[in-house]
Parts: C-alpha cells; sequence; structure tokens
C-alpha cells in the first residue's frame, strides 16, 4: 500500500534581547551565553491538540512535564473512552480531516484499521533502539508508550485466597461477585475479548463459562476498580495501574496475575496524517517514551515500554508477569466478532 504524507515545518523562534547592549558592555564583564528556550527545548512552538483516553489527571502530568521542555508548544486535549473518540474522528473524518495531531489511546486495532486507511502519519521515535521491541509498529506508524496488563483485582477484606487463574473465575463460588469493564466503552476491554477468544486453554468455551457467572458490566475500568475497591463486588477483572493506584491510597484491594498469561496493551500512540503541526506532534510523542517521559509513566503506577525507567512501586518485574501471545493482526481481524460474543455471553 502507497502511502505519500506531507510535512510541513513547525516554525522555530529565539528572542534575541539587544536592548542595551552597548551601554551594559562598557560596565560588566561578559557572561557566558546561554540558551533562550529550556533546557532540551528544540526551541519549537504552536499547538498540538491530543485525542486521548488517558485519565485526566495523567495526562495533565505529562503535559507540564512536556512543557519544561517545551515551553512554546501548547498541547490541547480532548478526553474521552476509545469509543467515543473513535465516533469524533468518524464524524470528522465525515466532513473533511481529522482536527487533531495525535492520537494516545488503548486499542491497537483501532491504530492497525487507521494505518491501512491511511490515516496515520509515519513516525519512527527518536529512542527507537531503546525500546522493548513489541511497543513499536514494525510498519512505522505508531508506538506504544506504556504496558498496560489486564489482571484479577480482589477486595482484601472479602477475599482471603485470591484466584490464581482466569479458569478460576467460571467457578460456582465466583457467581455474582465478578465485575468488569464494557468492550463497547472500553478499548482495552474490546482488546482483551478478542485475545482471550484467541487463547487455546481459554476461548469461547471460558468467555461462556465467565459469562454463566453473571458479571458485572460497569462502565469502564476505573469504575471496576473503584467497585472492588468499596467493596461492591470482590472480583475485578482490570487494568493493574489502576489496582496499584487504589492501594497506594490505602484502598483493600490487591493484584493477582493469572497464570495462564495476561492480556496486554501498549497503550499506542500516533500521528494523524493531517495533523496541522506535525513535527511538534513529533516531540511529544518523543518525550512520553523517552527516559524521562517513561519514569513519569512508572511514577503513574504504569509498566514502562523501556528497561531503563524501573518499575512501579508494588509491582512485578516484566520478566516476572507471563504475556499473553498475541498476534496483532488476529486480534484486528476478530475484535469486532470477538466483542458481540462476548456481550452475548456476559449480559
Amino acid at each position: 500500500m502507497s502511502r505519500s504524507i506531507g510535512r510541513r515545518t513547525v516554525q522555530a523562534s529565539l528572542a534575541v534581547l539587544t536592548a542595551g547592549a552597548v551601554g551594559l558592555a562598557g560596565c560588566a564583564e561578559p557572561e557566558s551565553t546561554e540558551s533562550a528556550t529550556a533546557e532540551g527545548s528544540s526551541g519549537a512552538t504552536g499547538e498540538i491538540t491530543l485525542y486521548t483516553s488517558e485519565p485526566q489527571a495523567k495526562i495533565d502530568q505529562i503535559i507540564a512535564a512536556f512543557n519544561e521542555e517545551q515551553p512554546g508548544i501548547e498541547v490541547n486535549v480532548f478526553r474521552a473512552g476509545t469509543g467515543d473518540l473513535k465516533a469524533r474522528i468518524e464524524a470528522e473524518r465525515s466532513t473533511g480531516a481529522v482536527a487533531a495531531d495525535i492520537l494516545l489511546a488503548a486499542d491497537v486495532p483501532t491504530f492497525e484499521a487507521y494505518k491501512d486507511e491511511d490515516l496515520l502519519r509515519e513516525y519512527e521515535p527518536a529512542e527507537a533502539d531503546a525500546l522493548e521491541e513489541f511497543a513499536l509498529d514494525p510498519d512505522g506508524y505508531y508506538v506504544g508508550t506504556r504496558v498496560i496488563p489486564t489482571v484479577i483485582a480482589y477486595n482484601t477484606n472479602d477475599v482471603t485466597e485470591p484466584p490464581t487463574s482466569w479458569a478460576a473465575l467460571t467457578e460456582p463460588e465466583y457467581k455474582d461477585r465478578i465485575v468488569l469493564p464494557n468492550p463497547d466503552v472500553s478499548g482495552a476491554a474490546a482488546f482483551n475479548a478478542a485475545a482471550w477468544s484467541l487463547q487455546p486453554e481459554l476461548g469461547s468455551e471460558w468467555i461462556q463459562a465467565l459469562g454463566a457467572n453473571s458479571p458485572q458490566v460497569a462502565e469502564s475500568n476505573g469504575p471496576v476498580a473503584q467497585a472492588v475497591a468499596e467493596g461492591a463486588r470482590s472480583i475485578g477483572i482490570v487494568v493493574d495501574y489502576l489496582v496499584r493506584d487504589l492501594a497506594a491510597k490505602g484502598s483493600p484491594i490487591a493484584v493477582s496475575y493469572p497464570e495462564e498469561g495476561v492480556p496486554y496493551i501498549t497503550q499506542p500512540g500516533a500521528i494523524f496524517a493531517d495533523a496541522p503541526n506535525p513535527e511538534a506532534a513529533e516531540l511529544f510523542l518523543d518525550f512520553i517514551v523517552s527516559k524521562t517521559g517513561q519514569e513519569l509513566a512508572v511514577e503513574q503506577s504504569y509498566l514502562p515500554v523501556r528497561d531503563d525507567a524501573g518499575s512501579p512501586e508494588g509491582a512485578p518485574a516484566m520478566a516476572d508477569i507471563t504475556l499473553f501471545d498475541q498476534d496483532l493482526d488476529e486480534i484486528a481481524a476478530s475484535k469486532e466478532s470477538a466483542v458481540a460474543a462476548f456481550n452475548e455471553a456476559v449480559r
């Protein structure tokens, strides 16, 4: 497939202080020249628009840290669930071009589809060699920004021996005790529906058995984690960083990583083909996957996509987590039917 995408140049400007220079020269020793921009700044200016499903507080922290390095770039944010982001993008496409520069969201198949539709711009991170191989799109259109496994969460007041496998969740003792996110809203949940269906040890039989235990369907991962922390449901199927966030605040919630392995997403970031400010957009994504950006991800309880950024407090090392063997092409191809089958089974 041929893709030809034009590039626009972000205009850079440096303020040069000249007023009074001659007078000052006669009464002071010359001082060492300092950059007119922040340390590490490219001098780039302008605005970029980000569409993201990232929690508001976390994306605000990311933007604040980015602006310490790139103070001349203003980042405007539209935040929504992945389903709502896709609806907005489709509405904009139908009337012209997508208004945003960057998409940062949880659903990898969406990025695969947008790539095939020539909606994304080619992009290679500045420090690609430092990143985990699975975080890089082989075709060079998006980059994973953190590792987000889906795990079993449990309320430590209600559960003394937590389930250690996905298979255990189909046992009678967990009937009416499980809560999970809606795959029609959560990109991660939609991805998981396909990932589970393709696992030989699980598949459609496991999904049917899980549905027979009458799980509650919450709108997204946040309400799932909250329901478990509050004891409304004792078991949750949820992304792991939310559990760490709540546990750090004193909630009675903990994580079990199932022995069959865990589905995971890398929360990709990509630049739209018609991005108004593509070079500034590249700087933003480069920052997120830089060592500084990934250390911030770790502070935010995420597992990083590079091995020099550490690990979140209380989290196992990546080497100690069994990850599903995920074929992204198969997941993308089967996601729609998998979500439909999942919804039929659990509702």
